[in-house]
């Protein structure tokens, strides 16, 4: 298999001209190691396409988590369910399959602060950009003002907005401040939009008995918008110590 360095150059100008820059990038590379292992020709060409794929996902799911928003360092592997029995480890890795996100369905994650919610949040919402989707992820004051900024828009307008177009709508920290009429009924409309349209991730340290005083007392609307998240829903109650409290407690030698 040993050719000559201009036979080598042309190939990774054939390559890069095609697009395969992850393959052109480790010709040489790849090529010494087929050359010393004696590898078949049809097997080098499967190698170097398959470090084509490769490349190329790796830079799909970069690019996806920098537009997604969701924060760094947090995932299911350094997710501490020991510390969290109450959690069932299998419905966790359940959705990180992603099939609630293709089915356009919703995931409430309930429970006080620093149990875990948004650790969990993300890391879904990671899972499931790994295996295609489109994440943003938003707490809910930060989706209040976009939709606020955008609640003269026509639909023809508003559905191009990515808290509308998105596979997955992670919403973090829902129920720290209760809504005023406008901004329930805002986020009935968003709410009524993704509806069969686009899953919908939430955290919350509301269980739903409590979000019709968390949307503006409106008995109707919080059913209304019950009515649209909880049709085909995972709902998970979380319930344990806080996280933060126990690196608090560590950190000055407080045992529990």
């Amino acid at each position: 298999m040993s050719k000559s360095r201009p036979d080598i150059d042309r190939t990774r100008d054939h390559l890069n001209a095609l697009g395969f820059l992850h393959a052109a990038a480790g010709l040489d590379t790849m090529l010494a190691a087929a050359v010393k292992e004696t590898v078949a020709p049809h097997a080098f060409l499967d190698q170097l396409l398959a470090a084509e794929i490769v490349g190329r996902e790796e830079r799909r799911v970069k690019s996806m988590l920098r537009l997604s928003g969701l924060p760094t360092g947090q995932t299911l592997a350094n997710f501490d369910f020991a510390f969290q029995p109450a959690i069932e480890r299998s419905r966790i890795d359940t959705l990180a399959a992603s099939a609630w996100v293709r089915a356009r369905e919703t995931v409430l994650l309930q429970g006080p602060p620093g149990v875990g919610k948004t650790h969990l949040a993300i890391a879904l919402g990671i899972k499931a950009i790994e295996q295609g989707f489109s994440v943003q992820f938003l707490r809910f004051d930060e989706l209040l003002i976009q939709l606020r900024r955008d609640g003269h828009l026509p639909p023809s307008r508003l559905r191009r907005k990515k808290y509308l177009s998105t596979a997955l709508l992670i919403i973090d920290e829902l129920g720290f401040e209760t809504m005023d009429r406008q901004d329930a009924s805002l986020f009935f409309r968003l709410v009524t939009y993704r509806y069969g349209r686009g899953a919908i991730l939430i955290t919350t340290n509301k269980s739903v008995r409590d979000w019709t005083e968390l949307l503006a007392g409106d008995e109707a609307l919080a059913t209304a918008i019950l009515d649209r998240l909880l049709h085909h829903a995972t709902v998970i109650n979380i319930k344990g110590r806080s996280y933060r409290l126990r690196d608090l407690e560590e950190s000055l030698g407080i045992k529990p």
